[in-house]
């Protein structure tokens, strides 16, 4: 099953950003999406989801254009973590959860049995049960991100795509954040998220799509993509290359 934008232009009314990208995620894999602020992944991200309209071109799933399933049908198949979440009421953060399992049922009905166990099942994957009954609004960013990510979890869908999900995360819980994303890809999920630190990429993702400007600088294969070259192509500075002598890995560095 495929995600995928062909030739897609993507922007607003009076403001093209982006212009005839080729993008694909399946599920099974892990897509990092890398570009300097302002080259267009938030667009490109929403465009995929459906929230913006492509200027031209066409988002397609599993071979149907994306404006021919109902939204309760994508919602079943896609969902979305958003960069940061600016809290308004004071729901307990199982609420928050439960509105995740609102894409299998009526947005009016009560929870199952089955929603509750689903969404307690999410928080408890990323250890944050212990926030289950905290008002939302009452957590830390941080703790947010996570919430958002338990969200996304309950909906269980065949897509998620997350918009810099460490952006306001801890050292540990960007480590666990990876970690998710490698299970989850692993268990059979298409991953799409956007970062700046190509370090996150090289850990997480099977793939790799630099944007520049709103044009495709690279897309292919984590350890043919991320190369010194092709970020200091799209970032513009100079990258140091690290290798650990011991395991042979390597990370990027600024400079």
């Amino acid at each position: 099953m495929n995600l995928e934008g062909r030739s897609v232009s993507i922007g607003y009314r009076d403001r093209v950003v982006g212009r005839n990208l080729d993008v694909a995620l399946a599920t099974g894999e892990a897509l990092a999406l890398l570009g300097p602020n302002g080259s267009g992944k938030t667009t490109l991200l929403k465009t995929l989801l459906g929230l913006i309209a492509p200027l031209g071109g066409e988002v397609r799933l599993e071979g149907r254009t994306l404006d021919a399933y109902p939204a309760r049908e994508r919602a079943r198949m896609i969902a979305y973590v958003p960069q940061s979440h600016a809290p308004t009421f004071a729901f307990p953060v199982e609420s928050i959860v439960l509105m995740g399992r609102t894409a299998h049922g009526s947005l009016f009905s009560r929870p199952s049995e089955r929603d509750r166990a689903a969404a307690m099942a999410a928080l408890e994957r990323l250890g944050i049960a212990h926030l289950a009954a905290r008002p939302y609004t009452m957590i830390s960013g941080g703790e947010r991100q996570l919430v958002l990510l338990a969200r996304a979890l309950a909906q269980d869908p065949k897509f998620i795509v997350l918009d810099e999900p460490t952006a306001s995360l801890d050292f540990g819980n960007q480590g666990k954040i990876m970690d998710e994303i490698v299970r989850l890809a692993a268990s059979g999920h298409g991953v799409l998220f956007t970062t700046h630190d190509p370090n996150h990429a090289l850990r997480a993702a099977d793939r790799a799509y630099l944007l520049r400007d709103g044009t495709c600088i690279a897309d292919g294969p984590i350890g043919k993509i991320l190369t010194r070259e092709n970020l200091e192509a799209i970032y513009r500075a100079p990258v140091r290359v690290l290798v650990d002598a011991k395991s042979g890995t390597n990370a990027f560095l600024p400079g």
